[in-house]
């Protein structure tokens, strides 16, 4: 069997920023195992698997270490390959069927846009261990559907933090979003995303943790799109716009190489 794959940086304008991520197009499909190796061997937070349905695509993600149910930046790698490899039309929207429903990317250019739902974050009490783990001083703590949301009073917090990763990996969440409203006016929030328990220490771009990002600054800015930058050492920029239970998340990207996989 002869499997296409691309490497892609997602949330990106040029090479070797933003969030890389695997992309396979599969022709027949391959059980978990094999999928968690391949995650494992190429080592990036997220591998994309894409498979042909008659109403669009099969979409799952793994990380390194185990599936997730919602990965914003493969999709967006996903969009890109399908649209590269003549899978979809350049204007056409692609429908990925995935664990967490059915997802849509449309493309505009060299902008990509993605359809998700929201993830407005329910103000909650630091678990315990949370903040001794990053760090900080908090102004808020919410809680989403996957990840804890913590915002801090300046973008200096933000950039400064170095989290004890063990710690952080005994917390019972998908991950950590650290956030502040942005210092640069040409942005409006700044954020990083630590995900030790899903084998990604820190996440360089994450697409779906703007789902519940967008929401949050949305209602203490009051505005409904929003540009949000993610202050890793790679970067990436993300625009949203929230509207109620969806939310759209738009980005750039670049493929970095094609090739075949031989196993």
């Amino acid at each position: 069997m002869s499997i296409a794959m691309y490497q892609i940086d997602a949330f990106a304008g040029r090479p070797f920023q933003g969030n890389p991520a695997a992309v396979c197009l599969m022709t027949e499909p391959r059980d978990e195992a094999w999928m968690q190796a391949l995650a494992a061997e190429n080592n990036l937070s997220e591998t994309a698997y894409v498979g042909r349905r008659t109403d669009g695509f099969d979409l799952r993600w793994f990380t390194p270490a185990l599936e997730v149910a919602l990965c914003g930046h493969a999709t967006l790698a996903a969009a890109l390959a399908l649209r590269d490899a003549g899978w979809i039309g350049a204007a056409e929207t692609a429908r990925f069927h995935t664990k967490s429903g059915l997802l849509t990317a449309q493309s505009a250019g060299d902008w990509i846009t993605l359809d998700f739902r929201s993830d407005p974050p329910e103000e909650t009490e630091p678990a315990d261990g949370l903040l001794t783990a990053l760090g900080v001083r908090p102004a808020f703590v919410g809680r989403g559907r996957f990840d804890t949301l913590v915002r801090v009073d300046s973008e200096r917090d933000v950039r400064a933090a170095d989290p004890d990763f063990r710690l952080l990996a005994k917390l019972p969440v998908r991950g950590v979003i650290l956030t502040a409203k942005a210092e640069d006016d040409r942005f409006d929030f700044v954020s990083r995303f630590f995900a030790p328990g899903a084998g990604v220490d820190e996440d360089p771009v994450t697409g779906s943790a703007h789902c519940c990002l967008a929401p949050y600054w949305s209602l203490e800015l009051g505005r409904d799109d929003l540009t949000g930058y993610q202050a890793s050492s790679r970067g990436g920029v993300v625009r949203t716009v929230w509207a109620g239970d969806r939310v759209q998340l738009s980005g750039q990207a670049v493929i970095v190489f094609r090739g075949t996989l031989c196993c």
